[in-house]
């Protein structure tokens, strides 16, 4: 299972790439799309939105199920990856790359440090 070390992660697992830290990217983890098997449905976030930490803000069907993806961070959602709206593939094949789903200008930075780093997901995941 691939956990990327420069990422944290959410117990119900979305990760956070906080490489710029005026816009997090946001996705869903490796071993969440390989639970969910072939996904076939986003419901992406609305760009604008502010949101808190821990609110839903987008629904991801697959053929096994509906689950809700939660803002790990508090803050505005300014961008989402609009081709996933229509194909949705990209969850499954590179989830931390071209998969990426939504981005998010945190309000709140020290809310980062509550989430998981690589390790403490791996074991989370195990």
């Amino acid at each position: 299972m691939n956990v990327p070390e420069n990422l944290r992660f959410m117990p119900s697992h979305e990760w956070v790439d906080a490489s710029d830290p005026e816009s997090y990217k946001i996705g869903i983890s490796d071993h969440a799309q390989a639970e969910l098997t072939d996904i076939v449905y986003l419901e992406l976030p609305e760009v604008g939105r502010t949101v808190a930490k821990g609110d839903p803000v987008a629904v991801i069907e697959s053929v096994k199920a509906a689950n809700d993806i939660y803002a790990p961070v508090s803050g505005e959602i300014i961008a989402v990856n609009e081709p996933l709206g229509e194909a949705p593939e990209p969850v499954n094949e590179d989830p931390f790359g071209e998969g990426w789903i939504f981005s998010i200008k945190p309000s709140d930075p020290a809310e980062l440090q509550e989430l998981m780093d690589a390790s403490s997901y791996r074991e989370h995941i195990s």
